[in-house]
């Protein structure tokens, strides 16, 4: 079952999302209750009858089918040992590998399966209305007015020696830890036997026979996008069981990757699925109580019968009474190359269950070939810019060649056409498409245009969206600080930033944030206006011919000598003239430095306002106020006060405040629709095969098609603690079918105290307010945004909520920036439109020496603030993935390759593999961005972050080329330098392992198009961190290069090495030894290997493509006799017609024989192909 696309009840059924993106429930609670008594009730277990309310029908159900109920489970009984399809996969799996233990595993077969999305959330309280809360040793559950709080035992998971996997099948990688095979085999039973504490199912606690259980759920996550015209999605199928007392763990994990229904039904069987299956499943089995057992008991050896390696893992016994993993939670799994895992989690906090799902989505990724699974964040954002009061369709702007009658050819009967001329869409009647001499007048508040020779019009309001055909959007925006309007002018194509291996801390969300909520809103000031004024107009009358030394002078395309003023010249290129370059001569760059920062803004401020019917006379239209008999500061524009817009970027280390930079007049944040946020689904396919695209992507041959595997984001909202300063966080906590962890179950006393404390509760944005007054008014217990539970003595640092995907939440802001896209690619309203990768933008987490509790933190503060790395240096920094200080890591950490260390269940070569090949063929520059600090001076946290989508938004493809901006000087190389050591001699700090980092030239060109002063924003010393302090930054290089020598002699060290691609051999080779066969990475015969040219013609990777091909064709058959064998079952003619398996079977056998086919290998060249993992398949 594909379920991208569903919608109605399906969507419902399977994630509780509408269409709408609100949370809704499937049915009510008088039809939840019934159809739970029912499903006890089939399974043989004694529901109890009562007159209380919802249970009246119920009671009635259950007497007419009592016998019906008794046949079911005699019939269950009989057929014990029978597994539904996933699960006789999952069986055969271990009953194959656990062969040599002499241990028999049987899955459970009356385990109660949530079978629709609800279900699980229901069961995880009390029926008992009187009930709100339940507690066992490993949760506590609250029953809140509008959804769930679950508290488990841990606040947090850990990622120190969590990672345990069966020696069986693929080799282990040095950085998790080898159990014996029987010792999984006993962990693997003592977890399908929960104690019967654990085992009580929450929903029948009060009852007088509560149900003990293990409960069960299936999910189908994505694995591989669809590409339109090319392929559809593939997915796989992972089964969860888990004792009857932890069925939450069920809720959480559904709630993020949706209910795959019932697996005992034929419809959501994957093996007959052949159009998205992978071919693999996995399975997860929640056992916390598995953490009492003893090391003796699972069949470890005593420490005299134990080898080195068990020594140092631990794996081996001393005192009889050790505990496995001395009682600290861990996971262990068991996994070969059929793509098939059986993970145990011996603990039941939420983020085991998500990280679980996401290690065995890149298992299945691995196994099938052509897709990645990524850590990543990512966004497409659209450019936008306040038009002040009119828009004009400029060519420069909207182009020339998109007309209105083109336009509505493409939409079709998806708008509405009026008389007038204008059109409306049918999905949304708040968005018009109007003909391409559309004006708009904000003084008039009217958009107006010509139809048949008659001009006519239309009033512009708030909250509509009017689209010029060439997908450029129009609206109209009160602005944040005044009472004042404005226009709002954005593009019709984005840019998808994506942000894949970054650190914890890194910007991951980030990147997909609006900048909205850090802009900061004051008045532009005055000194002395008279004073102040006269300094502007010499500016303005200033004669600029001479501006540019003489070599570069003949290189402007348009004389430097026009007015600022002029009508053609822009407002950026006034910025760029006031904005230091090294191309301007002495005398220019000391008159820029002679004006003082607020009488730039003024000028920038006139500029942006100034019209043509002005002429001179611009001086009149400014004034300022008199205060007390003396001229004010506050800058008005024809009486009414201008608003500027500051930014924040780091920390002043010198005064103790916040650094803020006034923003351009005409800047407004792009618009943003986030793609992914952790868990992220990718494919590479040549650009060719992708229709629509325009010239913006004609630069890369192959293209990164990226898609979020989850319906909800497990959010850790840090800034919520304080009221009213998160307030997406304290809107989304007011919602409905809200889930919870980690925060302090309030009961009515302390609510009512909480909401009466005016210093307090005030603060709040007004959902929390009226939240909490909600919980006042309905009673029992409930949570508040600012409230985070106490843990051990302290509050949590790790307070959680679901929250729905921005993009589903807010489907109309997609469907938007779709259309936009759409009339802009001039695509039909028929055809999908597709968002591929335009740029890779990866984050590193930055901290500067430091001490904890007497320790000393390594300094790693070495980034300016946007780096460039060429593919081996890029991917030495990936295999690393080094951090600095930041919830996973303390100083100069690695997190593994890719940053998925404690989540690959196989040897990393095979994700660097794939993610260097996926560089390579795509060609997009590797960039990075910083977070945390620049140099041990400036703390920037992740105002680096949120500007990074920004500025590369208002960049062309041309100006985001690595090529081009090296060759402008807007990128420079770092070079290796010699440093004095304490004894006298010289050491070599390999400061080239950074690659390119950006220049004043890239500052002033381009973050010159979001801020007045750009070079004060980002001044020199963030640009050159060396210069806060040589010594930090050649300390914090040497930590950079110290830990990505031993990140790599792991591969060494397990063996893994082997089974690196011959360009990962040479990047671990030189990262562990500095050099390949005696060759230095900058040698000429290495560079020229990672090329795109040299990789295609290569023989390893022609490898990979043979390898997909044979894969495809085990997995083709293997369909083709699934389909078949369901033909062939007595009975099952009439299911076999509804599903259309006649029609499967052809379309699987048209589709084996594609695979098999010679011309099927031309078809993967520009793809991934399929890593072999191992040497021995092709």
């Amino acid at each position: 079952m594909a379920n991208t696309n569903l919608h109605g009840e399906d969507l419902i059924r399977h994630c509780g999302l509408n269409d709408k993106g609100k949370a809704v429930e499937q049915m009510d609670n008088q039809s939840f209750h019934r159809l739970i008594a029912v499903k006890l009730a089939s399974h043989g277990f004694d529901v109890p009858h009562s007159t209380n309310g919802h249970r009246e029908a119920e009671n009635q159900v259950m007497q007419l089918a009592s016998d019906l109920f008794r046949r079911y489970a005699e019939q269950s009984r009989l057929l014990t040992g029978h597994l539904n399809p996933p699960d006789r996969r999952i069986q055969d799996f271990l009953d194959d590998a656990l062969s040599t233990t002499g241990i028999c595993i049987a899955l459970p077969t009356n385990a109660i399966n949530m079978d629709r999305y609800g279900m699980a959330r229901k069961l995880s309280l009390p029926e008992d209305p009187s009930f709100d809360e339940f507690h066992n040793s490993e949760n506590s559950s609250y029953k809140l007015c509008n959804g769930v709080l679950h508290n488990p035992f841990n606040d947090r998971r850990t990622t120190k020696g969590v990672f345990h996997i069966a020696d069986y099948g693929l080799p282990v990688p040095a950085d998790k830890i080898k159990v014996p095979l029987i010792t999984y085999a006993k962990l693997l039973e003592a977890a399908l036997q929960p104690p019967e504490d654990l085992n009580l199912l929450p929903y029948t606690s009060q009852w007088n026979n509560p149900v003990e259980s293990m409960a069960s759920l299936m999910l189908r996550p994505l694995v591989c996008p669809e590409v339109p015209g090319v392929s559809p999605e593939k997915r796989l199928e992972v089964r969860f069981f888990v004792p009857g007392g932890c069925v939450s763990n069920l809720d959480f994990v559904e709630s993020i990757f949706g209910n795959a229904g019932d697996p005992s039904l034929p419809e959501n069987d994957a093996g007959i699925d052949t159009n998205h299956w992978t071919g693999t499943s996995g399975c997860v089995i929640l056992a916390p109580h598995i953490r009492k057992l003893k090391k003796k008991d699972v069949g470890l050896s005593h420490i005299s019968e134990a080898t080195e390696e068990q020594k140092k893992t631990g794996m081996c016994w001393e005192n009889e009474d050790e505990l496995y993993n001395g009682g600290t939670p861990f996971k262990i799994t068991l996994r070969d190359k059929r793509g098939i895992m059986v993970t145990i989690l011996a603990d039941n906090y939420f983020g085991y269950c998500k990280k679980e799902v996401k290690t065995q989505i890149g298992l299945s990724a691995n196994i099938f070939g052509l897709a990645e699974e990524e850590h990543a964040g990512g966004a497409v954002a659209f450019k936008s810019y306040s038009l002040g009061t009119h828009f004009y369709p400029d060519e420069a702007i909207v182009g020339s060649s998109h007309t209105y009658e083109e336009a509505l050819t493409l939409l079709g009967n998806t708008v509405t056409v009026h008389p007038t001329g204008y059109a409306t869409d049918k999905k949304y009647n708040t968005i018009h498409i109007l003909p391409e001499d559309i004006e708009v007048d904000l003084t008039a508040q009217a958009a107006t245009w010509t139809k048949d020779g008659v001009q006519q019009s239309l009033r512009i309001l708030p909250g509509h969206e009017y689209l010029h055909p060439s997908g450029y959007k129009i609206r109209l925006q009160k602005h944040p600080a005044s009472t004042a309007y404005k226009l709002i002018g954005t593009a019709g194509e984005g840019t998808y930033c994506h942000k894949p291996s970054t650190v914890s801390g890194g910007g991951k969300s980030e990147i997909s944030k609006s900048m909205n909520d850090a802009v900061i809103y004051g008045c532009i000031y005055t000194s002395d206006f008279e004073t102040d004024m006269k300094m502007v107009r010499d500016i303005i009358e200033r004669d600029y011919s001479n501006c540019f030394k003489p070599e570069y002078a003949k290189l402007q395309a348009r004389s430097p000598s026009r007015n600022i003023l002029s009508m053609d010249r822009s407002l950026g290129s006034v910025v760029k003239l006031l904005t230091p370059k090294n191309e301007y001569t002495k005398e220019h760059l000391d008159f820029i430095e002679s004006i003082p920062y607020r009488i730039s803004s003024i000028v920038f401020a006139i500029k942006r306002f100034y019209k043509p019917t002005w002429g001179e006379d611009w001086l009149s239209h400014f004034s300022v106020d008199i205060v007390n008999g003396a001229k004010g500061h506050e800058l008005k524009l024809d009486g009414r006060k201008l608003a500027g817009s500051y930014l924040r970027v780091g920390h002043d280390h010198i005064n103790g405040g916040w650094r803020t930079f006034k923003l351009r007049q005409d800047f407004i944040s792009a618009d943003k629709v986030q793609m992914e946020d952790d868990i992220t689904a990718s494919v590479v396919v040549p650009r060719e095969r992708i229709k629509g695209l325009p010239t913006e992507y004609s630069m890369f041959p192959s293209l990164k098609i990226s898609q979020n595997c989850e319906w909800r984001l497990f959010q850790r909202p840090d800034d919520a603690i304080y009221p009213g300063f998160d307030s997406q966080t304290e809107d989304d906590l007011a919602g409905e079918q809200i889930f919870v962890s980690n925060f302090k179950p309030i009961y009515e006393e302390e609510m009512k105290d909480l909401s009466e404390r005016v210093d307090f509760f005030e603060i709040f944005t007004d959902p929390m307010k009226k939240h909490m007054h909600r919980c006042l008014k309905e009673g029992g217990v409930n949570m508040c945004s600012a409230k985070p539970r106490i843990w051990h003595g302290e509050i949590t640092k790790n307070p959680r909520y679901l929250q729905v995907r921005p993009d589903v939440a807010r489907p109309r802001d997609k469907y938007l920036a779709q259309l936009g896209t759409r009339l802009y690619r001039k695509l039909p309203a028929t055809e999908p439109c597709v968002f591929p990768v335009a740029s890779v933008i990866g984050g590193r987490r930055n901290n500067p020496p430091d001490e904890i509790n007497g320790v000393k933190i390594l300094p790693l503060c070495v980034f300016n603030p946007i780096h460039y790395q060429e593919i081996p240096e890029l991917f030495i920094d990936y295999v690393c993935s080094v951090t600095g200080k930041s919830p996973s890591t303390t100083g100069a950490g690695s997190e593994g390759a890719l940053t998925k260390g404690p989540f690959n269940a196989i040897n990393a070569t095979a994700d660097l593999n794939n993610a260097l090949v996926s560089m390579i063929l795509t060609g997009y520059g590797g960039f990075s961005s910083a977070a945390g600090y620049i140099g041990p001076n400036y703390k920037v946290d992740h105002d680096i972050s949120l500007l990074i989508p920004e500025v590369w938004c208002r960049m062309t493809p041309e100006e985001r080329s690595p090529e081009n901006l090296i060759k402008n000087g807007a990128l420079e190389k770092l070079d290796d330098f010699e440093m004095d050591t304490p004894e006298g001699g010289k050491r070599t700090v390999l400061a080239s392992r950074l690659g390119y980092r950006i220049t004043d030239k890239f500052v002033s060109h381009y973050f010159g198009r979001i801020f007045d002063n750009p070079c004060a924003a980002i001044n020199e010393e963030m640009l050159k961190p060396e210069v806060q302090s040589l010594e930090v930054f050649a300390d914090g290089v040497d930590n950079l290069v110290e830990a990505e020598r031993k990140s790599a002699l792991n591969y060494f060290k397990d063996g893994t090495i082997k089974y690196a691609c011959p360009l990962l051999k040479i990047i671990l080779h030189v990262m562990a030894y500095g050099n390949y066969e005696g060759k230095p990475l900058d040698d000429p015969e290495i560079r020229i290997m990672f090329t795109r040219n040299a990789v295609l013609k290569s023989d390893w990777y022609k490898k990979r493509l043979v390898t997909k091909q044979q894969r495809d064709i085990v997995l083709g058959m293997r369909n083709i006799k699934a389909l078949e064998d369901f033909l062939g079952r007595p009975g099952y003619q009439v299911e076999a017609a509804r599903l259309g398996i006649h029609q499967r079977l052809v379309d699987a056998e048209r589709e084996l024989a594609r695979v098999s086919s010679d011309s099927y290998l031309d078809d993967l060249v520009g793809t991934l192909g399929a890593d072999p993992i191992v040497d021995d398949e092709v």
